[in-house]
């Protein structure tokens, strides 16, 4: 496998993820990758070589060994490694996709009428594709790690195995070559593997989280244009605010110089009215 050629295709998926799946990206090539191509790979080596039986019966190291390792664990993990990332280049496909979109709209239209303000945003269509990947990451780590344990019975593996199949002639005792060494890598690339789907389920509730306050936010603003404004609200002929507003307008006003003036006339219009009905005679008396 070119690991360089691997790397090179992932790095381009660094560049449309958030911080929980550049540190997921960081983990598999450090703590897997790594690992894999510079340790596990020589520590597992030629296995069947080392895998001593106490018996000369031609056949039987054979049997024995594909009986208690059907599949290497080396070779499980690189398949393991191969579908997990798969998954993330869902998301390049998509902002290739998008770019080309881009492209021809741009030509038929020109540069000013634009489908996307950035093709590498995680909205629409790619922030689908984006969580499907993620829950796709998340079920492929699940399931080898099952695959794993179901074949070997648990992810311990023993000094000693005792074989009985044919053709062995009788109880044979087998030897794992390196144990210790593939019990730690065993444990270290399980316990890596459980890192990826921690951090695979963290950036889910991230993105749903964020997508709720974003719709939330909207719906907020929404609300907020469709209420009534004050104005209209003041204008409406069967609210009594608008008289109480005019009256406390008015209180606050300076008097000014007519509604000085009219109490003044109104007074002396009634004094002079008095003084006419007090000299004008009764006739009612004289009757």
């Amino acid at each position: 496998m070119d690991w360089k050629t691997f790397q090179a295709l992932l790095s381009g998926v660094n560049k449309y993820s958030t911080a929980f799946g550049r540190i997921w990206l960081s983990v598999v090539f450090v703590f897997r990758v790594m690992v894999y191509v510079v340790a596990a790979e020589r520590v597992w080596g030629d296995e069947q070589k080392d895998f001593d039986c106490n018996t000369k019966q031609p056949g039987c190291a054979n049997v024995c060994y594909d009986y208690f390792f059907p599949i290497s664990h080396i070779r499980l993990w690189a398949l393991q490694l191969i579908f997990v990332t798969c998954p993330s280049f869902m998301v390049v496909m998509h902002v290739a996709y998008r770019d080309d979109r881009e492209r021809k709209h741009t030509a038929k239209h020109g540069d000013t009428n634009k489908l996307y303000s950035n093709t590498g945003r995680k909205h629409g269509g790619l922030w689908w594709t984006y969580l499907i990947s993620l829950f796709v990451k998340t079920g492929i780590e699940v399931a080898f790690l099952y695959i794993l344990h179901h074949i070997y019975d648990s992810f311990y593996l023993p000094r000693l195995v005792k074989c009985h199949m044919a053709p062995c002639p009788n109880l044979v005792d087998c030897y794992i070559g390196h144990p210790t060494e593939k019990k730690v890598f065993t444990y270290f690339m399980v316990g890596a593997s459980g890192l990826c789907i921690v951090l695979n389920i963290c950036e889910i509730v991230y993105l749903v989280s964020k997508r709720f306050v974003r719709m939330a936010n909207k719906m907020g603003k929404r609300s907020r244009n469709t209420a009534v404004p004050q104005d209209d609200y003041n204008k409406d002929p069967f609210s009594n605010s608008n008289v109480s507003l005019l009256k406390r307008d008015l209180k606050d006003q300076p008097p000014s110089f007519r509604t000085a003036m009219k109490p003044s006339h109104r007074l002396s219009g009634l004094k002079l009215e008095g003084k006419i009905r007090g000299s004008a005679p009764n006739l009612s008396s004289s009757k």
